[in-house]
């Protein structure tokens, strides 16, 4: 659906209930910022509190400087794993534990809106930390052998499968 005032993209669309009739309006996010934040005829019959939830979205509706905020934080990655924080947004899925580090700025926000907490209650894992060290060296040598086949450094990779066969019987 096109905007009501030029040809870009509809991505904001407000329903107004004045007088008892139903005004749809659908507009691109610079036009619906200017619609919500000009207290003008289109505003002028909404309460004090629709008109002020109006000028709080139009102050948030930076859609311009948020894609350019999200294309750069897209493009971060965790050193150890190397996913990238566009590749966990695709796959809802974390590579390492190094990411939670990587990440959390972006992440701490999800957590306590799904868990309530940012930090964990209850009981501790049986694992010792020396495995979640194995874990994280274990991760980055799959990276790196996988590094080295698609660069056809094929002794490179052998030594890095040794090294892995022999981290595995370690902890086996």
């Amino acid at each position: 659906m096109k905007c009501q005032k030029c040809e870009r993209p509809a991505l904001v669309h407000i329903t107004d209930l004045t007088g008892g009739k139903i005004h749809e309006k659908h507009l691109c996010p610079e036009h619906a910022k200017e619609y919500l934040s000009q207290p003008s005829n289109d505003t002028a019959g909404l309460t004090g509190l629709a008109a002020a939830l109006a000028q709080h979205m139009a102050q948030k509706m930076q859609v311009g400087q948020a894609s350019a905020e999200l294309a750069e934080l897209d493009q971060q990655t965790c050193p150890v794993c190397g996913i990238t924080f566009y590749e966990f947004r695709n796959q809802g899925r974390l590579g390492c534990p190094n990411d939670y580090v990587c990440f959390w700025e972006q992440l701490q926000p999800l957590i306590v809106n799904i868990h309530g907490e940012e930090q964990h209650i209850g009981k501790r894992p049986l694992r010792s930390p020396r495995g979640a060290e194995r874990r994280m060296q274990l991760i980055r040598l799959r990276r790196e052998i996988k590094e080295a086949v698609q660069e056809e450094d094929y002794e490179r990779a052998s030594r890095l499968r040794d090294q892995i066969q022999r981290i595995e019987c370690e902890s086996a």
